[in-house]
């Protein structure tokens, strides 16, 4: 695949519907919601008072991710599920501008699809709701779902039971110290996904940020991958970038085949948008 930039798509229950000026206009399933969006520094494609008539909710930034959501069309309802394919993901007005799903992971999704059998191992680390971990536990996949944070593992334990798939394997643990007891016991994956925040707190409030741990990270999920087996790891640190992501897969995956590009979605009225870089090995 040529070029830096890699695209994924919409599908019937999301769609990116404009962008621009700061935020970023989205459907989910019946539900439009307008958001904070830092990448989206270009002028919107519709107006800004065409997307207050179409959305049912809007979130108001106050500092440090944290802000107030308001409804701007009557009986908007906090929660609702989205469908993709037969897997259903409930979504959740929060404290945050977050939803429970990021929709640009469906381009992973469909590799993970493409390439991942029933009964392999597959570890998803920094899984939030777990949508790639109910993919594979769909495909018949042996699957382990990590996080730090208990209520965003009950949360996925909702989508495994609203998609009718059992025996998700759960993990709350800090990722560098489970993936550091495996290599000692020997074991190993088939495929492992990382979604990383840019910064975090560990499962026993330890912070870090993804720029002092992402050569940690890679050394140790190299030691517990398969020879024959596949990665996926996203990040969204302006101090991880292209080059910095390349010369690692070098150094801990320098005999397979590795991808390395900028991830991005095109809007409906033909805005084109980041979610930071996407790597993978194969």
């Amino acid at each position: 695949m040529s070029g830096t930039k890699h695209f994924t798509e919409p599908w019937d229950d999301y769609e990116l519907i404009d962008a621009g000026g700061g935020k970023k206009l989205e459907r989910w399933g019946e539900i439009i919601t307008i958001r904070p969006e830092m990448q989206a520094y270009f002028h919107s494609g519709i107006p800004f008072d065409q997307w207050k008539k179409m959305a049912h909710w809007e979130f108001t930034e106050k500092k440090a991710n944290k802000g107030v959501w308001k409804a701007l069309k009557k009986n908007s309802p906090s929660t609702w599920d989205v469908s993709y394919g037969r897997l259903v993901f409930k979504l959740e007005i929060t404290s945050n501008k977050h939803l429970g799903l990021f929709p640009e992971q469906k381009t992973n999704w469909e590799f993970i699809e493409d390439h991942l059998s029933s009964e392999e191992k597959f570890l998803n680390l920094f899984a939030y709701t777990g949508a790639s971990s109910c993919v594979a536990r769909h495909l018949g996949s042996d699957t382990y779902h990590l996080d730090s944070v208990k209520p965003i593992i009950s949360w996925a334990k909702q989508n495994m039971e609203k998609s009718r798939i059992m025996n998700i394997r759960w993990v709350h643990e800090d990722a560098l110290k489970f993936v550091g007891r495996e290599q000692k016991r020997g074991n190993t994956y088939k495929a492992i996904q990382m979604d990383p925040p840019a910064w975090g707190i560990g499962a026993k409030g330890e912070k870090w940020k993804l720029e002092d741990k992402i050569d940690e990270l890679l050394a140790a999920t190299s030691a517990i991958l398969d020879e024959n087996g596949f990665l996926i790891l996203n990040t969204y640190s302006p101090s991880v970038d292209q080059e910095t992501l390349k010369e690692l897969m070098s150094i801990y995956f320098h005999n397979r085949t590795s991808f390395v590009k900028s991830l991005h979605m095109k809007t409906t009225s033909g805005k084109h948008l980041y979610f930071g870089e996407l790597a993978r090995v194969y």
